[in-house]
């Protein structure tokens, strides 16, 4: 499943909370209170994706499984998106400095000495 397809929202909230095995009235309650938020569709429905899936599953292993409160899943869950957020940065970055770098190498004509001290101009 693509990025895309994560983030495509389809299942009512009835589904939503068969498939992590809560009470709709407390998908509801996590929408209320900014843990979860799910699309609507034009009908003012609420539409959870894959993605809103996953997240209410991490809410719940924090919660049942290791005793964490709302305010400290909250806090959790804006760390993790925020570090995912990071961590997606970094690696555009890596890929452009390394397209840059290839791109220098190749102005260059190759003779370039690399970072770890090997000399290229004999390739």
């Amino acid at each position: 499943m693509d990025a895309q397809e994560r983030r495509e929202a389809c299942y009512v909230i009835s589904v939503a909370a068969q498939m992590v095995e809560l009470h709709p009235q407390t998908l509801r309650y996590y929408e209320k209170v900014g843990l979860v938020v799910p699309a609507r569709s034009a009908g003012n429905l609420r539409l959870y994706s894959p993605t809103d899936i996953e997240r209410l599953r991490k809410i719940c292993r924090l919660t049942e499984d290791l005793g964490v409160n709302l305010a400290g899943v909250d806090v959790i869950l804006r760390l993790t998106d925020t570090i995912e957020g990071m961590r997606a940065e970094a690696e555009d970055m890596q890929r452009s400095l390394e397209s840059e770098i290839r791109l220098l190498r190749q102005r260059l004509g190759g003779n370039v000495i690399a970072v770890d001290g090997e000399d290229n101009s004999a390739q």
